[in-house]
Order: structure tokens, then C-alpha cells, then sequence
């Protein structure tokens, strides 16, 4: 999973057609550790279908703050550049992740 920052965040997400998936994590914070992999086996397969990112949150507070991140992990949806959906904190689950997705990938 290709891992966002301040400077590409607007090409890969805003900018972006289709669906993205972008899950905003710290390394500090153990259900986001733990859930990483999970998004990665989701990345494989939507391969080629939705997109993928990850974003080390606590590494720019204003992207934080543009985006309402409040809490971690959030997983939020995108849809040709504009948030769909999130889920947060201990919403953040690999079975309301899949949820999300298949509301939005049709």
C-alpha cells in the first residue's frame, strides 16, 4: 500500500477518479498495527478496481484537520475526490470496512 504525505496527497486522492480507500493510521497505535494487514489483503483484492492508501496521520496535522481526523485508526472512501464515508476508532473494523466499500463499488 503506497503510503500518502502532505505533498501527494491532493494528486492521489483529490484529484483522483474512481474510488479511493485511504486508511489514516499512527505507528503508535495498536488497533491501527493491527489492522493493516487486513487493508492490505482488501488492496489485493479490489487490485485494480479501487485504490489504496495509507496515511501516517500524526506526520501532518493539517491534512488532520482539513480531512476531520479525530481519532485513529479512520478509514475513509473517496469518490472522485470527495469523502464518501469514514469509520472510526473502534468503528474501524475489517467487516465495516468491506461494508463501506461494497456500498459504494458497484
Amino acid at each position: 500500500m503506497i503510503e500518502l504525505t502532505k505533498e501527494n496527497f491532493n494528486e492521489n486522492v483529490i484529484k483522483s477518479t474512481g474510488l479511493v480507500v485511504v486508511d489514516y493510521f499512527a505507528d503508535t497505535c495498536p488497533p491501527c498495527r493491527e489492522l493493516m494487514p487486513l487493508m492490505g489483503e482488501l488492496e489485493k483484492e479490489y487490485d485494480g478496481k479501487i485504490k489504496f492508501f495509507k496515511y501516517n496521520a500524526p506526520l501532518a496535522n493539517r491534512a488532520e484537520m482539513e480531512e476531520q481526523i479525530f481519532g485513529l485508526p479512520t478509514i475513509s472512501i473517496y469518490q472522485n475526490g470527495e469523502k464518501q464515508d469514514s469509520l472510526k476508532q473502534e468503528n474501524a473494523t475489517i467487516d465495516n470496512i468491506k461494508t463501506m466499500i461494497t456500498k459504494y463499488y458497484s
